[in-house]
């Protein structure tokens, strides 16, 4: 892979990835076009793998997800150089492949490992072509600059996301009634009640893969009441760990808090201080990937 660019000024690009599905009886196109439910949960999939590959919830949109049988096409402007080119440096490692198969098994759940070709293109250049060339790929997604605002039914989908993010509305109670405690080895998130436990492997790949470029914001909510994250500590690791790149450094981050804290690594520190970073939407990815027991 080439140097990556040191250009940080304003930036914007367009590409397309097509999708489709290897797996015998899944349709992803069909899925998307013909049933509500559907397609919101293709839209959930395609969604939780840009939050995976580009290093979190900003400098990128979704224009439109349209039909090009067999494929579906996803158009997505990206607002920022970091976030696309953390997203080629995905696409061509495997990993943004990967994160379409584990959500897609996941939400549509399938009993088999789902498999997907992709494509990606910017105009009429085909990037899987030159993926060993970043700059040039980079060049060829900010020549294609967008042609169309946010599709309409985009706009609905991301609603639909947030409604969801946020859970079912609070139903007003007696003012007499007194609210349930939680229980002590239990949080509550989203006004639902997890058990609390331990942080797992699991959740630290799950958070090294979302958390992108927020990992610091997350280390210093931590660090409040981690004292081996205090000071120097986040800096120190994002110098140590500068060339393994954002995913090594905010799995050294949990890694570090887990060291330090033992048994007190706790699951609702975590979702916690994912809350006070705005990251509210890798907080529900980490608890509903988990297994609940």
């Amino acid at each position: 892979m080439a140097d990556k660019t040191v250009d940080r000024g304003p930036w914007t690009g367009c590409a397309v990835m097509f999708l489709q599905s290897l797996c015998p009886g899944v349709n992803l196109l069909s899925l998307f076009k013909d049933r509500e439910q559907g397609k919101f949960i293709v839209f959930k999939v395609i969604k939780l793998t840009l939050i995976d590959s580009a290093g979190g919830l900003g400098g990128y949109e979704i224009l439109k997800v349209h039909d090009a049988d067999p494929f579906l096409g996803v158009e997505v402007k990206f607002e920022d150089v970091s976030a696309c080119q953390q997203f080629l440096e995905s696409y061509s490692s495997g990993a943004v492949q990967q994160s379409l198969s584990q959500h897609a098994c996941r939400l549509l759940t399938l009993p088999h490992e789902f498999t997907v070709e992709t494509q990606l293109k910017a105009s009429t250049h085909i990037l899987d072509l030159c993926l060993d060339k970043l700059e040039l790929c980079l060049q060829h997604i900010h020549l294609s600059q967008p042609e169309r605002l946010r599709d309409e039914e985009i706009d609905h989908l991301e609603e639909q996301l947030q409604i969801q993010a946020r859970g079912p509305a609070p139903q007003p109670t007696p003012i007499t009634q007194e609210e349930c405690p939680v229980p002590g080895n239990c949080f509550k998130f989203q006004n639902k009640v997890f058990e609390d436990r331990m942080l797992t492997a699991g959740d630290v790949q799950s958070f090294s893969n979302g958390v992108g470029r927020h990992w610091k914001h997350v280390g210093r909510a931590l660090g409040k009441s981690c004292r081996a994250l205090k000071g120097l500590a986040i800096d120190n690791l994002a110098y140590e760990y500068e060339r393994e790149g954002l995913y090594e450094q905010a799995y050294q981050l949990l890694s570090r808090f887990i060291q330090a804290e033992g048994r007190a690594a706790k699951l609702s520190r975590l979702v916690k201080a994912l809350e006070d970073c705005k990251l509210t939407s890798l907080a529900e990815n980490i608890l509903e990937i988990q297994p609940r027991e």
